[in-house]
């Protein structure tokens, strides 16, 4: 049995089946949708297909992130069973819950002072900073230490990439990220951002295209650039998607024809409530082990 137990955020998004299945417990972020607070419970309490509708019909949610006190709520309980933990976060470059987890982490070892309670900033988010987690998962099982997982993860953390792209501008639109003529004339003439995650965990627009048909075509290229071992790449390979399941499919299709040799068909997951607040509708992000990012 592992000397620890691995924790997360509800933002990783990754299913509750996987994430009970895996003994990973998660704390949950929180949305405000028409005036009503909701958890970011992995589409417990809202399905995706409600969410992702109220969004195109107008709605527009705003998030708040995991505090200190729910943090100690998780993980007091498993310090008194007498296990150490080890968290992953949602990248600090997107969020505060870093500090939020560090400041729990100091005041419940001193309470708690023989146990051991590692916080690591995954530089990521939704799926992919989910594929780290799971990545921590298979090395716990396999008999990693607590020392050991958190050293790979330091390590590695940068190798893990991160590539999306939206067919819908409104949200980024509404949320100040575009302007309005951006968001009129990108609409008009069918552009696709393709984005990345950067060193710092922040999401960096790259490049644009016109056409879903070429920014699918293009997000599968940057893996077959990108890739540990390019074409033969042999790790795992995440998506996942806002109301947008057959651009994703299409995606991962493409990336099982091209690499044959993944370690497993590539898993879609749905883009969660609060990561979905801010993208909207029409976003695809995949994910994979590759080179370091850079800036």
């Amino acid at each position: 049995m592992s000397d620890f137990t691995l924790t997360c955020c509800s933002t990783a998004d990754l299913p509750k089946d996987f994430l009970d299945s895996r003994q990973i417990p998660y704390v949950c972020f929180h949305f405000t949708l028409e005036g009503k607070e909701y958890p970011d419970d992995l589409g417990q309490t809202i399905s995706f297909v409600d969410f992702y509708r109220r969004m195109s019909e107008g709605a527009t949610p705003t998030t708040s992130q995991v505090n200190a006190d729910q943090f100690m709520q998780l993980w007091e309980p498993i310090l008194q069973e007498g296990r150490d933990i080890l968290h992953i976060t949602l990248s600090s470059g997107l969020s505060g819950t870093y500090g939020s987890a560090c400041t729990a982490r100091g005041i419940l070892l001193e309470k708690y002072p023989a146990r051991r309670i590692a916080v690591v900033d995954s530089l990521g988010a939704s799926s992919g900073y989910g594929l780290l987690v799971s990545l921590a998962a298979d090395l716990r099982d396999n008999g990693s230490s607590l020392e050991d997982t958190l050293a790979w993860l330091e390590k590695n953390k940068l190798r893990l990439h991160h590539w999306f792209f939206s067919t819908d501008l409104t949200s980024y639109y509404r949320g100040g990220r575009i302007s309005k003529a951006s968001h009129m004339f990108g609409t008009m003439l069918n552009i696709c951002p393709l984005l990345n995650m950067n060193s710092e965990g922040k999401l960096i627009p790259r490049s644009k295209y016109r056409g879903k048909k070429r920014v699918i075509q293009e997000i599968v290229r940057r893996m077959e650039e990108h890739a540990e071992g390019g074409t033969a790449y042999n790790g795992k390979c995440y998506i996942s998607q806002s109301a947008c399941y057959e651009d994703a499919r299409q995606i991962a299709d493409l990336v099982e024809e091209r690499f044959p040799n993944l370690a497993a068909p590539v898993m879609i997951n749905s883009i969660g409530t609060v990561i979905g607040s801010h993208t909207g509708p029409g976003t695809v992000a995949l994910f994979f082990l590759g080179d370091e990012r850079g800036e």
